[in-house]
């Protein structure tokens, strides 16, 4: 494929409106992992608990949004504010846990239509960590903290509002806490939104803005089908335990061990020679 082709993919990438389907899809997966976080009593207690069900579940839908609002300063509900996305995200939570025989919740789970359904949520992923990042960029233009910061929350909100998702449905978890232990699409959000930073912020990118944003969108598609078909599911793990051995003490730690470990040895084999 010759560049001027490939470029010209990027820009329509870029053009992709994001609504309905793309936030069909998001949807649709935000339904499936709040019940999937239920366990197997999910179907019971969306039958006697449909209020706290449907509440858990638009607040994972919403929850980018929701969070970065209230960080900047702005309405917490305003991205409540769409009917149409509302009534959207509403459908698509009855058809999970509500049509008879389960049929929504089967053909959620079925396979082909979850890889479809995940690259158009990794797409719609993309356009909220671009947006966070712009906006924030907009009403801070210096500093790159916040913008890293709220496209990292547009990208991954329902992570950070995990441990109140679950309060709603009357479940106390403390640990679950992103902070503690990140996801991937946390983790990823931040490289998407320290790139973002560097193409709109400064000369270090030199590529087109199309290509930059193209290129996030084939990263995030690539490793979450990649986490669904082969089971990859963090690939900055081996990269983060390296950096952590080397910069937060990993290292030294394990030859205080074994330094110390010696000397007692010796201090040991001393205390025996006296007592002979």
């Amino acid at each position: 494929m010759d560049p001027e082709s490939f470029l010209e993919i990027a820009n329509q990438v870029t053009k992709l409106k994001m609504f309905p389907y793309f936030f069909i899809a998001d949807t649709v997966l935000a339904a499936l992992a709040v019940r999937e976080d239920l366990g197997p009593g999910g179907q019971a207690f969306s039958r006697k608990h449909p209020l706290s069900c449907w509440l858990s579940t638009m607040l994972v839908v919403f929850a980018g949004g929701m969070v970065a609002n209230g960080l900047l300063g702005e309405p917490i509900l305003a991205p409540l504010k769409d009917n149409q996305q509302i009534l959207l995200a509403t459908l698509t939570w009855y058809i999970v846990f509500y049509t008879p025989f389960d049929i929504g919740y089967k053909m959620s789970k079925f396979l082909p239509a979850k890889l479809v359904f995940s690259a158009m949520k990794e797409a719609y992923r993309c356009k909220k960590v671009y947006d966070g990042v712009s906006h924030a960029a907009k009403l801070y233009p210096s500093s790159y903290f916040i913008m890293i910061a709220i496209g990292t929350l547009k990208g991954n909100g329902a992570g950070f509002t995990k441990l109140a998702e679950r309060l709603i449905r009357g479940v106390w978890t403390p640990t679950a806490m992103e902070f503690m232990q990140p996801s991937f699409p946390t983790k990823a959000s931040i490289v998407a939104s320290i790139i973002f930073v560097f193409d709109l912020k400064t000369d270090l990118i030199s590529a087109p803005h199309a290509l930059v944003y193209f290129g996030i969108v084939i990263f995030f598609i690539y490793f979450k089908l990649s986490s669904l078909l082969l089971g990859i599911h963090d690939p900055f793990i081996p990269f983060e335990n390296l950096f952590c051995a080397f910069i937060f003490g990993g290292i030294w730690d394990s030859l205080s061990k074994v330094f110390g470990s010696s000397s007692v040895k010796e201090g040991e084999k001393a205390d025996n020679k006296k007592k002979d």
